[in-house]
């Protein structure tokens, strides 16, 4: 069996605030997104970084950040609704005007997650109303949003809901496939819709989801039958507890992890292969070389996020703290 990979992270600090979101949509272009209205770009796969802020939108907290191509990007503010703090913005020139796309006022809208399937179709997730989660949808690259109706999604468990520790509880693959990671409703569960959102499977899963904070934080796939679900509890750092499910079905069965990490994990990426991961927490980084299964730490510095292409990989975390992950050569 290869052994893990050495933590390879090359650190920067941006200068920003906490920065959570996270998207690499080519090997030169890499976005993450934060507290006080931050966006950070780097345009040389990591190497650099700059830091600017949306203007207006310093009391802002952009959890989520996708981007189409190297310069349109949509990125989303976590926050109550009623307090003007759910919003899309939008740009098309790599971050010199941004648009606001979207916004809702509506009591309980908290956004957790937006991805998109290509230019046209994408979906902002948030936590629950009138027992379901709150998705909503465009079909036209971001001009026009509409909420899916309630009465077709999955009922919640009390108090379930997702985390926006990351922008990665939900993952969309191909022209239609979606997976949304929860917690706190006492189970850690994956709802599944392979047709954005018309029909769905629920799935629980064997990661800890013991109280408010704990549950499902990330998912990541290799392909459509192959994935990982990585999570825990936030306030408890270096728990010992259920933190890696995986599936290889496409997520309608999932397993616990033979040897996980004694730790919360906020993120999770595939690194190159389906047999390496890595999951990045509060307690640093992990990596598995067996598809899940069992996990080295190779690193204590905290990050949030982690997202890869091929081998390269980068992550953000506290502190404006931004890291870039480049293969050794043999």
């Amino acid at each position: 069996m290869p052994q893990p990979a050495a933590a390879q992270w090359a650190y920067t600090n941006t200068g920003a605030g906490e920065l959570r979101g996270l998207s690499a949509p080519s090997d030169r272009a890499v976005w993450a997104s934060g507290a006080r209205g931050s966006i950070v770009r780097s345009t040389d796969g990591g190497q650099t970084w700059t830091m600017d802020t949306v203007p207006g939108a310093t009391g802002q907290d952009f959890r989520s950040v996708h981007a189409l191509n190297d310069d349109a990007v949509f990125i989303a503010s976590a926050g109550e609704a009623e307090k003007g703090l759910a919003k899309v913005f939008a740009t098309g020139d790599g971050g010199r005007h941004w648009n606001l796309a979207f916004s809702t006022d509506e009591r309980g809208v908290f956004f957790d997650a937006l991805e998109f399937w290509n230019v046209r179709n994408g979906i902002a997730l948030s936590d629950p109303l009138d027992s379901a989660f709150a998705l909503f949808i465009t079909a036209d690259g971001g001009r026009t949003w509409n909420r899916l109706p309630a009465a077709t999604l999955p009922r919640v468990l009390p108090g379930e809901a997702a985390f926006a520790a990351s922008g990665s509880s939900m993952v969309l693959r191909g022209t239609a496939e979606i997976w949304i990671g929860t917690g706190g409703g006492g189970r850690g569960r994956v709802m599944y819709s392979p047709d954005r959102g018309a029909t769905w499977t629920v799935a629980e899963t064997p990661v800890h989801a013991d109280g408010a904070a704990a549950g499902i934080f990330s998912l990541s796939f290799f392909d459509s039958k192959r994935g990982a679900a990585v999570g825990g509890d936030y306030t408890k750092r270096t728990l010992a507890a259920t933190n890696v499910a995986l599936t290889s079905d496409g997520g309608r069965t999932w397993r616990a992890a033979k040897a996980p990490p004694a730790a919360f994990l906020s993120g999770v990426a595939y690194a190159g292969s389906a047999a390496h991961l890595v999951a990045v927490g509060l307690a640093g980084t992990f990596t598995s070389s067996d598809s899940g299964d069992t996990w080295v730490r190779v690193d204590s510095i905290p990050l949030n996020s982690v997202r890869f292409r091929g081998a390269w990989g980068w992550a953000a975390g506290p502190r404006g703290r931004v890291a870039r992950w480049a293969p050794k050569s043999p």
